[in-house]
């Protein structure tokens, strides 16, 4: 049987005793029926699950002792860094949930010449919280115990200067494809995806000289938030841990 993982932002260690936080108290209790004595996983991204058994019950609350602690490896061992241009609402989280599914390391939002979606201040903070929710959701569901980083949103010029290993622009008109480009993955890529709007020649300039190379994935052009989906598990297949 599938047990429950459930992330928790604080240190576990075997032995421990603790209150569960109300939200995930009430999900294990309210919405999966768990009860006294059940077992449930928990994990806070430093690459384990802690094994726990819930030892009390209270009217919103839960307290569990955690039994066991283990290692996860199932980390690609391609890192990859998706710099995507920011979407509109639910493709957004769709994109977020997915390449966290997929293993993404690293997740940067951009603001480009053609974005629809400008965030700024307190509604780009709640947005950023939104996503890093969402990639918790994924790594809760897929048995990931690393949590991507979701980085704050930011310029394209800035974004494209963390580049983690080589960069690929996916771009229709690159002469690039997938499959020949693998060659030159080692450890590491950075995947730049652009928004609804696509990039515009600016966009691709500044890419470029950031070290970016064109990247095609196929015959079609893509809609933002399958792209960056398709071309990951392209990159996973190739030179990652889907292969």
């Amino acid at each position: 049987m599938r047990l429950t993982r459930c992330h928790l932002d604080q240190a576990l260690t075997v032995g421990m005793t603790l209150t569960l936080p109300e939200a995930v108290a009430q999900h294990l209790l309210r919405v999966l029926r768990l009860r006294e004595g059940d077992a449930c996983i928990l994990f806070n991204g430093d690459g384990h699950d802690c094994d726990a058994r819930i030892i009390a019950v209270g009217k919103r609350n839960a307290q569990v002792e955690i039994t066991a602690r283990r290692a996860i490896d199932n980390e690609s061992p391609l890192r990859i860094t998706l710099l995507q241009g920011i979407a509109r609402g639910e493709k957004m989280d769709w994109i977020v949930q997915k390449a966290t599914e997929l293993g993404v390391a690293r997740i940067l939002p951009v603001v480009s010449e053609r974005s629809e979606v400008r965030l700024d201040g307190e509604r780009a903070d709640r947005r950023v919280a939104h996503w890093r929710e969402v990639a918790i959701s994924a790594c809760e569901q897929s048995g990931r115990a690393v949590l991507p980083a979701v980085a704050a949103p930011s310029a394209l010029d800035h974004a494209a200067t963390l580049r983690d290993g080589p960069g690929f622009v996916l771009d229709p008109l690159a002469e690039g494809a997938s499959r020949t480009l693998a060659a030159t993955l080692t450890s590491a890529c950075t995947l730049a995806i652009g928004p609804e709007g696509g990039w515009s020649a600016r966009d691709l300039e500044q890419l470029h000289a950031a070290g970016f190379i064109g990247l095609r994935l196929g015959q079609r052009i893509l809609r933002t938030e399958t792209a960056g989906i398709a071309a990951i598990a392209a990159l996973q297949v190739l030179a990652g841990d889907l292969g």
